[in-house]
């Protein structure tokens, strides 16, 4: 296990598009749901954006990391030639961020990466920063 990523864990973390956020609550009951995301150099970051939500009650994700910032995050590929599966864990504490420096450039880091956000109104919404601890994998991680 290493704290910082290997390239070959970047390239696949780099190229998938949905990768599985789990968050716990303080007593430990998981939370895990697919989610879009952008690798920064030691940290991913994942936003909240436009799709359809409660907006009376923050989201399960953000509350879990306020209450345990203790997060995961999973990116896999399935293959039914077995030889092919690979999977990279990357774990760390999780912050939430409103605004600032950071969140603006993650805001924009994901914009890049998907095109769905380019029209959305994301400049007032949170950030799950994920700051990467450990970055674990197994598996063939090649990219093709």
């Amino acid at each position: 296990m290493s704290a910082s990523l290997t390239e070959a864990q970047r390239r696949f973390v780099n190229a998938n598009r949905v990768g599985r956020l789990a968050t716990a609550e303080t007593g430990g009951m998981p939370h895990v749901i697919p989610v879009c995301y952008a690798l920064g150099d030691d940290t991913l970051y994942i936003t909240i954006d436009e799709k359809p939500k409660r907006h009376d009650v923050p989201l399960k994700r953000i509350r879990n990391v306020l209450e345990n910032p203790h997060a995961a995050f999973e990116v896999d590929r399935y293959d039914e030639d077995w030889t092919r599966l690979g999977w990279v864990m990357l774990r760390g504490p999780a912050e939430v961020l409103h605004d600032g420096p950071e969140h603006d450039a993650a805001q924009a880091l994901l914009k890049t990466r998907y095109r769905q956000y380019e029209t959305m109104k994301l400049a007032a919404l949170p950030v799950i920063a994920l700051r990467i601890a450990r970055a674990t994998s197994w598996g063939d991680l090649s990219i093709n």
